[in-house]
C-alpha cells in the first residue's frame, strides 16, 4: 500500500539523522534478518542514502513491533532486557550506518551488479542532473528472482512469482503500482500473511528444537563455566548468535533458556548481535556487499555490541 518512491524522497539526507531514521523504518516493514536484505537492497537501488539503508539492514530485524512484543513476552519479568535490546540495536545501527556514509562512492563496497544499478538510480541530488543528460527509454524486464519471492508487493512482486526487476525505471514502477486495483492489492496482502505464517511457523518449530537440544545435550558444567564469566559469557553468546541463526521473532525464547546460567549482558549480546549477523544472512548480504565490506560491517557491529554489553556486566548487573 506504500508508494516506495515517496518513501525514498522523504528520507533525510543528513548521514547521522538518516541512519537513525533508517533504523526505525522496521516499524513500517516488520521483517526478520532474512527479509530485510531484499528490502534494503531495493532501497539502495532506489537511491536511498547509504546510512539509511545500512541502518535499516541492521536494526529492522529487532526494532519492529513483532520482535519487541515477542521479547516482552519472553522477558516479562526483566523489562530492562526489552528496553536495552531496542536501545542498543538502535544505537549500534545508527553508528554503523553513519560510519558507512563517509564512503561516498559505494562501488568498491558493493557487488558489480549492484554498482551498475546504483548508476541507473543515482541519489536524488544527482538524479536530476543525470536525467537531463539521458533519455527516458528504460526497459522493464521481468523474471524469476533468486532472492525475492512471491508476495513482496513493496518489491513489485506478484503471486505468480514474476517480479519487476531492479533495473526497472522508478517512474514506471510507481505508475504500475498506482494502477493496481484494490482487489489485487488486498490479494497480495493475503499472500504475504500466508507466506509469513508458513515460514515463521517452521522457524519457530526449528528454533524450539535447537533450544531443547542444547538444554538436554550440552554439558551443564561447560555452560555454567562460560555463562558465569564477565567476558567469556559475552563472547560465547556472540558466537552462538552467529552459529545458531535463529529468527529474530523467536530468538528471545531461545535466550530465555540461558537466563539462569548466563549474565544479563551476554543475553543482550545474543539478542542484539544475532539479528544483525548470522550464518544464514551472510549469503543474502553477499548479494549486496563484497566480502571486505561485510567484514567491516560485522566487525564494527560486533565490537560495539561487545563493549556495550561488557559495560553493563561490569557496572550495572
Amino acid at each position: 500500500m506504500v508508494d516506495e518512491r515517496k518513501l525514498v524522497e522523504r528520507m533525510p539526507r543528513n548521514p547521522l539523522l538518516g541512519a537513525f531514521v533508517g533504523s526505525l523504518v522496521g516499524f513500517l516493514f516488520p521483517v526478520c534478518e532474512c527479509g530485510n536484505v531484499p528490502v534494503a537492497r531495493r532501497l539502495l537501488m532506489q537511491g536511498v542514502p547509504t546510512s539509511v539503508a545500512i541502518g535499516f539492514l541492521l536494526a529492522a530485524p529487532t526494532i519492529n513491533p513483532i520482535v519487541i512484543w515477542s521479547t516482552w513476552t519472553a522477558f516479562r519479568d526483566q523489562p530492562e532486557i526489552v528496553v536495552l535490546r531496542v536501545v542498543f540495536s538502535l544505537v549500534i545501527a545508527t553508528i554503523v550506518g553513519w560510519v558507512f556514509s563517509f564512503q561516498k562512492d559505494l562501488t568498491p563496497l558493493v557487488q558489480p551488479a549492484i554498482a551498475r544499478y546504483l548508476k541507473f538510480n543515482p541519489p536524488p541530488e544527482q538524479s536530476s542532473k543525470r536525467r537531463s543528460g539521458r533519455g527516458q527509454n528504460t526497459r522493464v524486464q521481468t523474471g524469476n528472482s533468486t532472492l525475492l519471492q512471491s508476495g513482496t508487493y513493496i518489491l513489485g512482486g506478484s503471486s505468480s512469482g514474476q517480479i519487476t526487476r531492479i533495473d526497472t525505471s522508478p517512474e514506471e514502477v510507481a505508475i504500475a503500482n498506482q494502477t493496481k486495483p484494490m482487489s489485487d492489492k488486498l490479494r497480495l496482502v493475503l499472500d504475504n500473511i500466508i507466506q509469513e505464517l508458513r515460514e515463521l511457523g517452521a522457524v519457530m518449530v526449528i528454533g524450539s528444537a535447537v533450544a531443547a537440544a542444547i538444554q538436554v545435550l550440552a554439558p551443564r558444567d561447560i555452560i555454567l563455566s562460560l555463562g558465569a564469566g564477565t567476558v567469556s559469557s559475552i563472547i560465547a553468546m556472540l558466537v552462538l548468535a552467529v552459529v545458531v541463526s535463529i529468527c529474530s521473532t523467536v530468538d528471545s525464547f531461545f535466550a530465555l533458556s540461558f537466563a539462569s546460567a548466563f549474565t544479563s549482558g551476554s543475553l543482550l549480546a545474543f539478542l542484539v548481535f544475532g539479528p544483525m549477523v548470522d550464518i544464514k544472512g551472510i549469503g543474502l548480504m553477499l548479494s549486496i556487499f563484497k566480502p571486505r565490506a561485510l567484514f567491516y560491517l560485522f566487525a564494527l557491529a560486533g565490537l560495539l555490541t561487545f563493549l556495550m554489553t561488557l559495560f553493563l556486566n561490569l557496572h550495572v548487573f
